[in-house]
């Protein structure tokens, strides 16, 4: 089973201490305690944790605001650990970008799977959005480097393919990546930018 560094989330002290001797029964490391959702907040920013296991009602700052704020921030996962089962509380959470749901009283057997999960699933989230900002960033380069050969065929009466040669043979004598030549043509002929598609 994997180890993670985790951050415990109760207002209630007894709650905390089982957890935390459970939890490092299992082989975690629980890096904080916190016993409201605003100094969790805090300490998540700081310690950055594999994972957040919370409860719901707290003082200060709820369960679900604080699961909220952490995914927005891209800090770490949120497992729910509450006695609350109400739909509105759970739909609440799932809103939130909860990533586990386990309702107090809770066992090992219940716990280790659930942390498994949560972790994965928001490793894989990750993993997506990073993809997803390459392609855009890669869309965009490309969308220069056509802008920049157009600019060079049209400067320089080139072809479209001795262009392109161009600006490869530009990046390759440079060390520089080709959408930042393309980038560079274009700021030295004051091309403004093509509109977006919306």
């Amino acid at each position: 089973m994997n180890s993670y560094r985790v951050l415990i989330v109760d207002d209630e002290p007894v709650i905390r201490l089982d957890l935390k001797a459970m939890l490092e029964a299992m082989g975690h490391v629980v890096v904080g305690e916190a016993d409201n959702g605003e100094t969790a907040l805090q300490l998540a920013r700081t310690l950055q944790p594999d994972l957040v296991i919370a409860d719901i009602m707290m003082p200060e700052m709820d369960g679900i605001e604080l699961s909220r704020r952490l995914a927005k921030e891209r800090i770490a996962p949120v497992l729910i650990l509450t006695a609350y089962s109400e739909q509105a509380m759970i739909e609440g959470a799932d809103r939130a970008g909860v990533l586990g749901y386990l309702v107090k009283p809770f066992r090992e057997v219940d716990l280790a799977p659930a942390i498994q999960v949560a972790v994965s699933r928001y490793r894989e989230l990750r993993a997506v959005e990073n993809q997803v900002v390459n392609l855009a960033h890669e869309m965009e380069a490309r969308k220069k480097i056509g802008r920049a050969k157009r600019v060079l065929m049209r400067q320089l009466g080139l072809s479209e393919e001795e262009a392109f040669r161009r600006l490869q043979a530009t990046a390759e004598s440079t060390g520089k990546p080709l959408g930042e030549v393309a980038q560079a043509i274009l700021l030295a002929h004051q091309v403004q930018p093509e509109p977006r598609d919306e």
